[in-house]
């Protein structure tokens, strides 16, 4: 159940190219594509555990939106400490929850984790003061987004941070094809061949839906936030600290 393996999933050509789904074939080889395909993803999420850190208040709840295999999870539960917390983990695909529960538990923090096979869309918020949308938002709808937000801004407690980790486009279309060759040397500096990348691309087009960074800031003013910042950025991937 917890075998990874190397991302060959784009390797052979495909007759026909689906559209990109978090299935079992995706969470056996998960920690691999997202290490080769993510710049700056190694650094997001020990970043994400700094950050709750600081901001997570005693009683109350802390989120990971759409937590896949659990890294911000986990970074978001050392974080906590000694903090009174209740770390919820909430993601919509059965095969990545299933090897999220084994990594939570070979980990030896005792901070309680709370895994729930959801849509993130559909749940009731606790008060809370952290919550995490590490690469999530970018997979709803762009008419969906600020409901989720809305949402989430509704239920955090003053000084409560959001982080919000997505792929971006920039609105210079010169700047964003510079970003796009750099983000394709990236890839192939990591082992994956043209094949490979265009074909993942081609799967992950109609899903994956980026949008510029003050399309984000803006939405997040909209949702009540009284800041947001973006503190990171590798290319075409970015994280925000936002905060109510």
């Amino acid at each position: 159940m917890t075998d990874q393996r190397p991302d060959k999933l784009f390797s052979s050509p495909l007759s026909t190219v689906n559209d990109f789904a978090f299935d079992e074939a995706v969470a056996r080889v998960f920690p691999d594509m997202i290490q080769r395909s993510v710049p700056g993803y190694t650094t997001i999420i020990p970043m994400i555990g700094l950050i709750t850190e600081q901001y997570a208040l005693d009683d109350s709840v802390c989120y990971d939106l759409g937590c896949s295999l659990g890294a911000s999870t986990l970074a978001m539960r050392h974080g906590l400490k000694n903090k009174r917390c209740k770390l919820v983990g909430i993601d919509n695909s059965a095969s990545m929850l299933e090897r999220c529960h084994h990594y939570i538990e070979l980990d030896n923090d005792p901070t309680p984790v709370e895994l729930f096979c959801a849509d993130i869309q559909e749940i009731e918020f606790e008060p809370c003061s952290v919550v995490t949308l590490n690469f999530t938002l970018q997979f709803l709808a762009k008419e969906e987004r600020a409901t989720l937000l809305q949402k989430i801004s509704n239920a955090l407690l003053p000084g409560g941070a959001l982080i919000l980790s997505e792929k971006i486009k920039l609105e210079d279309a010169n700047a964003q094809s510079h970003l796009e060759e750099l983000h394709w040397l990236f890839k192939k500096a990591n082992g994956y061949s043209d094949l490979e990348i265009s074909q993942k691309r081609t799967a992950i087009e109609n899903v994956l839906v980026p949008e510029t960074t003050n399309d984000h800031l803006q939405r997040l003013s909209d949702c009540g936030f009284s800041s947001a910042n973006n503190w990171y950025q590798c290319f075409n991937f970015s994280s925000i600290l936002a905060i109510k």
